[in-house]
């Protein structure tokens, strides 16, 4: 005959049922629960709260747009810019998208050297991400004065729906004004990054553990989620 041997209650092959079978897959995984940093969860969780804020209005858009019986305006006639004469459809907004998706490389290289602890390559690529961004809400700033002055308000506008003008300002507004308070924070930590903040542990906002570049990685996740949510952004005011 042969003996049965039997597992100890510890033995992780043996999954409890139930509840603690749930519980116990839950805590298995070390890396993912245990070894995240305050700032990084914090972080998830504020990109989480946003995206609902973003898709409520997203939602609401929509909304607006499908149950208006007046037409609505069409993109192309209203962001349309002239040069040399003639009107070029969504041509700055082309620009703006560019701008803005490519400071999502320097953000994303910055993010690695920072990885290596490489400061001056760190700093000067937070830099050049937060020059493409302020660059990117001044020609927001420049389409919002063309607009205001060819008649478009909250309230209503010279090419159709009213509900038009309202819903533009709220979100990209809401949008830019997330693009202008990362640029300042991206200024902010590249300071702190260049001066050596995180290599020497100077006490300080965000620099009190020495040798960890961990805000640059929180920097970026702030930065690639208002990119991402342009690109939403873009394809529902400029191309629907």
């Amino acid at each position: 005959m042969t003996e049965s041997i039997e597992r100890p209650v510890h033995d992780p092959l043996l999954r409890p049922a139930g509840l603690r079978g749930v519980a116990a897959d839950l805590s298995s995984d070390q890396r993912a629960f245990k070894n995240v940093s305050w700032g990084k969860a914090m972080m998830w969780i504020f990109l989480l709260s946003d995206t609902f804020i973003f898709g409520c209005f997203l939602l609401a858009y929509m909304t607006a747009r499908m149950s208006t019986n007046v037409p609505w305006p069409n993109p192309s006639e209203v962001f349309a810019l002239k040069i040399g004469g003639q009107d070029i459809p969504l041509i700055l907004i082309a620009i703006m998208t560019f701008v803005l998706i490519s400071s999502s490389g320097t953000m994303a290289m910055a993010v690695n050297f920072g990885y290596r602890h490489d400061r001056r390559k760190t700093a000067a690529l937070m830099l050049a991400t937060a020059a493409l961004g302020a660059t990117f809400v001044c020609m927001q700033g420049f389409e919002w004065t063309k607009l205001i002055m060819e008649g478009v308000r909250p309230w209503g506008n010279p090419w159709g729906a009213a509900q038009f003008g309202s819903s533009f300002f709220m979100i990209t507004g809401f949008h830019g004004t997330h693009v202008t308070i990362g640029v300042v924070f991206l200024l902010v930590t590249a300071r702190k990054v260049w001066r050596g903040d995180f290599d020497h542990g100077r006490r300080g906002f965000f620099t009190s553990r020495k040798g960890h570049y961990e805000i640059v990685e929180i920097m970026g996740l702030y930065w690639h989620f208002v990119d991402l949510v342009w690109v939403f952004i873009f394809a529902f005011f400029y191309l629907w």
